[in-house]
């Protein structure tokens, strides 16, 4: 049976036809209707730019001037560069990658362009140590280190997930880049979870004016249209602001899955004076995807012999739909305070829904006759608010004749979830294999039972980290996180309640061996309270451990290219994972893991016109008595991609990536035992500019058409998308 959602595991490929050509035809259609004024207003731009430009030479500007080129600090987008020079994810200090004791992957604007990586998933698969476990359509986990990756921050501010996964397919159009930070991050993310920190930096108003918009169409008759404008909006240049839109729609190689998204968002900002300025932003996001999958495909027979389906196959039903939506607000006031400090204050307010009718399969089928399947049909409907703060003052000191770093600050979140399931009539009706994959289960009423949830987490941290410059080659970085979570409410018939608190120190140290490489190490403890119940229904103590890593670090080109070798160790206790079934219900236990292993990576600048990003991980997952643990999890990953611009022919870049990732496997039971090879596929992109506004692409994914399972995180699986191409026509000013 399956788990009942949330608490269960809501757990995907034939040939459809190939995309048609753009035409005025298709301009007509609904999706292209909306952007009209967008493009006309984009068209539009150098005409405004003059007429701007001649404004502000002829009027009188006031004493406070705000250069007219200034630019978001630490923007990647129109760099081309596929490192950073500095960042702060790690320790909310101004560092470069060199600086900071923990590994940190940056995937800019340029890499996310490039190979058109639209959506987090695709990002996350291409980054270092990452892998996305896509147990089914709309619902995706992560893992980084052998463990579960729960923190998701926006600008550094941010709330653990309640589940764990993300509902829905996220756009990138409107994030700069995108940083993760490997290993535990308890100082900032007011938990110390063992895998890694995911954090969207998010495009900011400019104050030159700039325009892009961009037209693609792909296979499975995937359209796509983005849409971007920035620029000051007073003569004095104190105030500016950027909308950026993303439309997308079309079928899948999936059968009767057709996902659409459609994505908005509006940024503020304005100079108070010579050291204030205030941001307002908010955006949306909302997925509607007909056909979506709740649990996959079965993944044996009940001779015990693995399946084998079409990639196409999907155990949806022709009314089946998973929508969700994202909305994000926040408000952030940043202060120079003078002699090099800043104090920054964030406001966010979240509200993440989700309204579904969905159709599981579950059950083992005979090979010969197709039966021992059945039917779950269930509508779900969620939604959970969320509000936020982040304050924290950031600057030098001086100690014993030498500068020194020191961040303060505090955070605070409130995650309030409502969810309810309505079951339909007929669960545990037989399928035959046939009954289950066609699409046909009728549409039953949904009546036959309800269930749900109504629970608040609250948690609250204070933080504090120092960088002592003990010597002109020697640098430590020290600090704490205090954090107190307080959770209350109904899970499913079962009680919310824990109170949990915990002090996790963090300790970093990073040596100067020459001009280019540093040495370093760092240490940090684990807090994590956990959500999960046993079978008794109680909730779990909260995760603990440690974290350990040790590494060299180089910089080269003037910070344009950066490499990095990491040794880490991660020691859990008490961490949850799924036990068995009590009726319907899913009940955990805690175990003891530790994960160590090996990251190396290369990012930036390797020579003139020619950019790439490579990392390679290899681990091993155990239990506390030395056996395999968490055998879905890849033990050895090879992320890499690289573009080079041909100096032959300047207008023209090419380039590849290839995702590759090691066996994994997932125990049914004790004798058998379902296995994914290992399999890398290989993405190929070719751009010709053909002005210095306007660009032709063109990328092919998974050209060696490599079928393979999406993932084995869970029981049951579905497949990866077979070779799939784009062409796309962008135009910037």
């Amino acid at each position: 049976m399956p788990r009942l959602a949330p608490a269960i595991e809501h757990l995907a490929t034939p040939h459809r036809p190939s995309s048609s050509p753009l035409t005025l035809q298709a301009l007509s259609k609904p999706l292209f209707q909306p952007w009209c004024m967008l493009l006309a207003l984009s068209a539009a731009m150098p005409a405004l730019a003059q007429q701007a430009t001649v404004a502000r030479n002829d009027a009188a500007l006031p004493e406070l001037v705000v250069s007219a080129d200034r630019v978001p600090q630490g923007a990647t987008e129109k760099s081309r560069a596929y490192t950073v020079r500095k960042s702060n994810a790690a320790t909310k200090l101004d560092l470069s990658l060199r600086e900071t004791p923990q590994s940190v992957s940056v995937v800019t604007r340029a890499m996310m362009d490039d190979f058109q990586l639209d959506n987090i998933n695709a990002v996350l698969a291409g980054t270092t140590g990452v892998s996305v476990e896509k147990v089914e359509t709309d619902r995706t986990y992560y893992t980084a280190r052998g463990f579960d990756i729960t923190n998701f921050q926006f600008d550094g501010v941010g709330v653990p997930m309640t589940f764990g996964y993300q509902a829905g397919d996220l756009d990138t159009a409107l994030v700069d880049r995108i940083e993760v930070v490997r290993g535990a991050n308890g100082l900032l993310a007011s938990t110390g979870n063992p895998s890694a920190t995911v954090n969207f930096v998010r495009k900011r108003p400019t104050y030159d004016l700039r325009a892009a918009t961009g037209f693609s169409v792909g296979s499975w008759n995937t359209r796509r249209i983005d849409a971007d404008v920035s620029g000051a909006l007073n003569q004095a240049g104190t105030v500016a602001a950027r909308v950026t839109a993303a439309r997308q729609q079309g079928d899948s190689y999936l059968d009767r899955y057709r996902p659409n998204k459609t994505v908005f968002a509006a940024v503020i900002e304005a100079q108070l004076n010579n050291d204030t300025l205030l941001t307002i932003g908010h955006s949306e996001q909302k997925n509607d995807a007909k056909g979506a999958m709740w649990g996959a495909l079965p993944m044996y027979f009940s001779d015990g012999t693995q399946t084998n389906y079409g990639a196409h196959t999907s155990t949806s039903a022709d009314w089946s739909f998973w929508n969700s939506e994202e909305r994000r607000t926040f408000v952030e006031l940043d202060h120079h305070l003078g002699n090099d400090w800043q104090w920054k204050t964030t406001l966010g307010y979240n509200e993440l829904s989700s309204d579904s009718k969905l159709f599981y399969v579950y059950g083992t089928p005979d090979r010969q006759s197709g039966d021992g399947l059945f039917s779950y049909p269930s509508l779900y409907n969620s939604q959970n608010r969320q509000q936020l703060l982040d304050s924290y003052a950031t600057g030098k000191y001086a100690l014993a004749g030498r500068q020194h770093d020191l961040t303060v600050g505090v955070s605070w979140s409130q995650s309030t979830l409502h969810d309810i399931s309505h079951y339909g009539q007929g669960i545990g009706t037989p399928l035959t294999e046939q009954q289950a994959f066609n699409g046909r289960y009728p549409e039953p009423a949904f009546d036959a039972s309800t269930d749900g949830s109504a629970y608040t987490d609250k948690r609250s941290s204070v933080y504090a980290a120092t960088r002592l410059n003990l010597a002109d080659k020697l640098k430590l970085l020290i600090g704490a996180n205090h954090t107190e979570a307080d959770n209350s409410g109904i899970a499913y018939g079962v009680g919310h309640q824990t109170k949990a608190s915990a002090t996790t120190p963090y300790a970093g140290l990073v040596y100067d061996l020459n001009k280019n490489v540093s040495a370093y190490g760092s240490y940090t403890e684990i807090f994590n309270p956990q959500y999960q119940t046993d079978i008794s229904g109680a909730t779990l103590a909260p995760l603990e451990g440690k974290s350990y890593e040790l590494g060299l670090k180089s910089e080269f080109f003037a910070r344009r290219l950066n490499a990095s070798a990491a040794l880490f160790r991660v020691e859990q206790r008490n961490a949850a994972e799924q036990a068995g079934m009590n009726g319907a219900k899913t009940y955990y236990r805690g175990i003891d893991a530790h994960s160590e292993g090996l990251e190396l990576e290369l990012s930036g600048e390797l020579a003139k016109g020619w950019q790439g990003s490579l990392g390679y991980t290899v681990m091993t997952v155990k239990d506390k008595d030395g056996n395999a643990a968490k055998t879905y999890v890849p033990k050895k990953l090879l992320r890499m991609a690289t573009t080079y611009r041909l100096p032959q022919l300047d207008q023209l870049t090419v380039g590849a990536s290839v995702n590759w990732q090691g066996k994994t496997s997932y125990a049914q039971s004790a004798a058998i035992n379902t296995v994914q090879q290992g399999y890398a596929l290989l993405n190929l992109m070719a751009r010709y500019d053909i002005s210095k506004q306007l660009s032709v692409s063109a990328n092919l994914n998974n050209v060696a058409n490599k079928k393979h399972l999406s993932s084995l995180y869970a029981s049951q699986a579905y497949y990866g998308a077979p070779i799939n191409g784009s062409v796309a026509v962008n135009w910037t000013y």
